[in-house]
């Protein structure tokens, strides 16, 4: 009876009865630090909201490799229009699965070491991995890989587990790059330096500023956030002699998402001032696209990387399991 007077009542003072419209909904699977409080998400989210006018929803996971694996195990049934997080050493195998679509991105504005052609991933921004040293805990760091190897094993470093991590996956491919066919003789050595391993760079990065180890694997471009948002220099990243290894961060639309407008319309947000000016200081990285500000001074003062290491995502592809088993192996003994 109430709900009839209510119908009656709205129909004689001209109320509209009918619901509201849906508002056109986007998904996006990422990693957990980029919809953290602190990081990217929650600008990126409301500036995009704002643009469409409609409803972005991020998924997270802990990391970029878990992305990779989540988008797997759910095929062509995923419930995500784009991921956002992957990197280039995971791009080939990415594509492979057949779950993702090109682009059609303007790629004119993008600028990131080496360049950038590739048809279905679009790039959104960049850094170098980096060995980042407590400097009031550690007095002598490491110059290069070799001595981070070879060092004292009392001076301990926090890495990530490659099979879920991004900056993981670099490090056995930074490893690698250095050692070659020794690669596994180098990781039973530099086993005795490490802490421990976490799942993702969260975790690891969180120790490591509590000061339960002087080191932690992460970005050359990490440092500027201490300067910019704790205004001290004590946490400094290392160039060491025999190059660093590159991470160019990407996001690609699936083929679920090709279906969706909006996936075409957030990439090409995603290469714009509105999106890359929110990068440097929650990301924390180097930006891939247009901007409308300069990099904050903090950035001038982080270190310069004597050499770009990066093998070809086809290599990757082919080799990750063999490598990331070798490292295993290693760890497990």
């Amino acid at each position: 009876m109430r709900t009839r007077t209510a119908l009656l009542f709205a129909l004689a003072f001209g109320l509209s009865v009918l619901p509201a419209a849906a508002k056109e909904k986007l998904t996006i699977y990422t990693y957990e630090s980029f919809t953290a409080e602190w990081g990217p998400g929650p600008q990126v989210e409301k500036a995009f909201e704002t643009a469409c006018g409609c409803d972005l929803e991020f998924v997270a996971v802990a990391d970029g490799v878990a992305l990779l694996n989540r988008l797997k195990l759910e095929g062509a049934s995923t419930g995500a229009d784009i991921v956002l997080g992957l990197d280039t050493n995971l791009t080939a195998e990415a594509k492979a699965t057949g779950l993702f679509a090109p682009s059609g991105a303007d790629l004119a504005s993008i600028s990131v070491p080496g360049g950038w052609s590739d048809d279905v991933f679009v790039p959104y921004d960049y850094a170098h991995f980096a060995v980042v040293y407590d400097s009031k805990a550690l007095k002598n760091p490491p110059a290069s890989l070799r001595e981070l190897v070879e060092g004292d094993p009392n001076e301990k470093i926090v890495l990530q587990d490659p099979r879920t991590s991004t900056p993981g996956l670099g490090m056995v491919l930074w490893v690698k790059a250095v050692y070659g066919n020794k690669a596994p003789e180098a990781w039973a050595k530099l086993k005795n330096r490490v802490l421990t391993v976490t799942p993702g760079w969260s975790e690891a990065y969180g120790l490591f500023t509590k000061g339960e180890a002087p080191m932690v694997l992460s970005y050359t471009t990490s440092p500027a956030y201490h300067m910019v948002a704790e205004t001290t220099d004590r946490y400094k990243a290392l160039a060491f002699e025999e190059g660093n290894y590159l991470q160019i961060e990407v996001a690609g639309m699936t083929t679920t998402g090709a279906k969706n407008p909006l996936s075409a319309k957030f990439l090409a947000f995603m290469t714009g001032p509105e999106f890359q000016d929110v990068i440097p200081e929650t990301n924390w990285m180097f930006p891939a696209g247009a901007t409308s500000k300069p990099l904050n001074p903090a950035f001038g003062k982080l270190p310069d990387v004597r050499k770009t290491l990066l093998f070809p995502a086809d290599e990757v592809a082919a080799n990750r399991k063999a490598w990331v088993d070798e490292w295993l192996a290693a760890m497990s003994r």
